[in-house]
């Protein structure tokens, strides 16, 4: 099992508490955990992030393919399921759609097909008027799936002994 990172875990973490000329142990946690097979995120993830032209988005740059995991057969296979499961749950179809269009959508569907679990700051919203991404869904899905934020995560990787 992995743990795959939504956009906005990579964005807060730049934005507040882990910036790059502040906290460049974090990056480096990041790769570290990668390397040892349990971070990643998905290649529409990364496309988001790269249209920042930021540090951010040279980080990404940096990384490609290898950390922000390109489609494959049993993730394209699980689209169909994610996408089954929320228009069955009574969402207004303009939420239904703009989640379909979403890259949380793949991010779940990847999750999904290889068993791994999606880290989040997104919040729960259970107004069936809207569909909020990665909480949602992993919060009331059929499937194994559950979302995390980063500071819960990183204490399940055991981030703060990375150094040791």
């Amino acid at each position: 099992m992995g743990y795959l990172l939504d956009a906005n875990v990579f964005i807060e973490a730049k934005r507040r508490h882990y910036g790059f000329d502040f906290c460049p142990a974090f990056w480096d946690w990041l790769d570290t955990q990668h390397a040892a097979g349990m971070v990643f995120s998905i290649e529409k993830v990364g496309d988001e992030l790269l249209s920042g032209n930021d540090e951010l988005s040279e980080w990404v740059g940096q990384r490609g393919a290898r950390f922000f995991l390109p489609p494959d057969d049993r993730m394209l296979a699980s689209l169909a399921a994610v996408a089954d499961w929320v228009r069955g749950q009574r969402y207004r179809p303009g939420a239904i759609g703009a989640f379909l269009e979403d890259p949380d959508y793949y991010l779940v569907a990847y999750a999904h097909a290889h068993g791994h679990v999606v880290i989040t700051h997104e919040v729960l919203c259970l107004d069936k008027r809207q569909l909020k991404g990665t909480r949602d869904t992993a919060e009331i899905q059929p499937w194994n799936l559950c979302s995390l934020d980063l500071p819960t995560a990183s204490e399940e990787l055991d981030l703060e002994d990375s150094d040791g």
